[in-house]
């Protein structure tokens, strides 16, 4: 047996926080709910022309997909502090009321700007369900088993967000744009039933005093993250880089920063405690899954587009060479717990990333235009290796912590998970971009090309100039994957601190 065992065979012995009767119920509702968040990133982006056509707004439909992941992202710590302080049962109940509460508003909106709005109390639930339901299946399981049920997870959240786009398509074709929030109704509602129904969390020993909630904390992670991430993606999309909206919005973030930083050193308990950066396991996972998030925008932003561009694929073939890495992904996360219990969480994911590394490396190594089986196989051996790389380093950290603790270490992951993704999808459009103008005499960008595809196939020097663009981005991820490998290296402790957690 190797490193790290010890304090396996120690947390095998948690007990599940809700009856083995019970359980099978409550986690039903946790993939539901983990669908529902992952369906609505994605499933509005092929409806955007019949939801346009009825009610306007074309200059700023985008803010459909940025306000939901804005308010997505910035509330994930605020609700991981709110399930360690009352609890994940309240926390995820009141965080499903509001999204269905949005997708209801979302169904009867009158115009953009209000479909906006409606979108962003969505987000405002979605987060919640986001972050309680990865707690909760920690909560749940002992260690032994919880490679199982991030497996589950992990297969709902990847087929989702890839059914989504073509869900969208077929609900806006042949029923209504707004079926596409409605049908949220009773799958949310099915959900929230079993959560209520079922899940009974353990009495937890009272500290004799109330909580107290930070709200200036709260208030001010909130504004920090909105500001940052509206900088970042309407950065080079609304305005230019260096436009005084882009620097204005900047120096109100960095000011937000200093904000932030100030009332949670004085805060009794703060959003977004001091520990979870001064811990080096914690930091180092963090850092490394938020350079995952970065990384992962290569595949699923600009890879549909090199199908379409390069190979000459359909839309729906198209996906399904992104696609396959769903197929590998779930399954390599489950075996995961057989490498990690010889040889550590952290070795683990460092073989998972070197191995995604390579592959990325090799993407431009591909010939041109190539056969979709290429880099279909690429995707399979991607989806394997990452599979490798994030589920360790979850169960990881999740272990290295109590219950009061695990839920703002669960949200501190996937919020930088989350902006690794919305730094990605900003930098590598910004170098994509560039190739483009470069390779066709400054005409010209990846949405124009995107577009054309609608009227038939490009040029073949336009083929060649999304080949080279692609390339690119997908050098820029192998740099993202090895600044992860360099985290862990450097930074994470070569044995995780696993420790036993009371009342599980």
């Amino acid at each position: 047996m190797g490193q790290g065992d010890t304090g396996i065979r120690a947390a095998a012995t948690e007990q599940p926080a809700a009856s083995r009767s019970r359980r099978g119920a409550v986690v039903a509702a946790l993939m539901l709910s983990m669908a529902l968040a992952a369906l609505d990133s994605t499933i509005v982006s092929t409806a955007v022309p019949q939801i346009v056509g009825d009610l306007g707004g074309f200059s700023v439909f985008s803010w459909l997909f940025s306000g939901y992941l804005l308010a997505v992202t910035v509330t994930l710590p605020v609700y991981g502090k709110l399930s360690d302080t009352f609890g994940r049962k309240p926390v995820l109940v009141a965080g499903a009321a509001v999204f269905l509460l949005g997708s209801l508003l979302c169904a009867t909106a009158w115009n953009m700007a209000a479909l906006i709005a409606f979108r962003i109390v969505q987000g405002l639930g979605g987060g919640a369900l986001q972050g309680t339901v990865q707690t909760l299946a920690a909560d749940l399981y002992p260690l032994k088993e919880r490679p199982k049920i991030q497996a589950k997870l992990s297969t709902v959240w990847a087929t989702s967000a890839i059914a989504g786009p073509s869900l969208g398509g077929v609900l806006a074709a042949y029923a209504d744009w707004r079926w596409i929030f409605l049908i949220n109704l009773p799958i949310g509602a099915l959900a929230l039933w079993l959560i209520v129904r079922h899940l009974h969390e353990p009495v937890r020993e009272s500290s004799g005093r109330r909580p107290r909630i930070d709200w200036a904390g709260a208030l001010a992670v909130f504004a920090c993250g909105g500001v940052l991430l509206t900088a970042l993606v309407q950065g080079g999309v609304a305005w230019d880089w260096l436009s005084a909206p882009s620097l204005a919005l900047f120096g109100t973030g960095l000011a937000l920063i200093g904000a932030v930083v100030v009332i949670e050193r004085r805060a009794a308990e703060p959003i977004i405690p001091g520990w979870v950066w001064r811990r080096r396991t914690i930091a180092a996972v963090n850092l490394a899954l938020g350079a995952l998030g970065l990384l992962m925008v290569a595949p699923t932003v600009f890879l549909p587009t090199y199908a379409q561009a390069v190979l000459g694929l359909a839309p729906v073939a198209a996906g399904f060479v992104l696609s396959v890495w769903t197929l590998s992904w779930p399954v390599s996360a489950a075996f995961s717990q057989h490498v990690y219990r010889r040889i550590g969480f952290r070795n683990t994911a460092m073989l998972g990333i070197a191995a995604a590394t390579l592959i990325l490396l090799a993407f431009p190594f591909l010939p041109y235009p190539g056969e979709p089986w290429q880099p279909a196989l690429l995707m399979l051996l991607l989806g394997g290796a990452l599979g490798l790389f994030q589920l360790p380093l979850i169960i990881g950290v999740q272990s290295t912590v109590g219950w009061e603790e695990r839920g703002t270490t669960t949200a501190s992951v996937l919020f930088c998970r989350q902006t690794g993704q919305t730094i990605g999808a900003t930098l590598f459009g910004a170098i994509a971009n560039g190739v483009l103008a470069a390779r066709l005499g400054g005409a010209g960008d990846l949405d124009s090309v995107t577009r054309a595809l609608d009227s038939g196939a490009p040029a073949d020097h336009v083929r060649h100039a999304v080949a080279d663009a692609v390339h690119a981005v997908y050098l820029g991820a192998a740099g993202a994957a090895a600044l992860a490998f360099l985290v862990l290296l450097f930074v994470a402790p070569r044995r995780f601190p696993v420790i036993k957690n009371p009342g599980d």
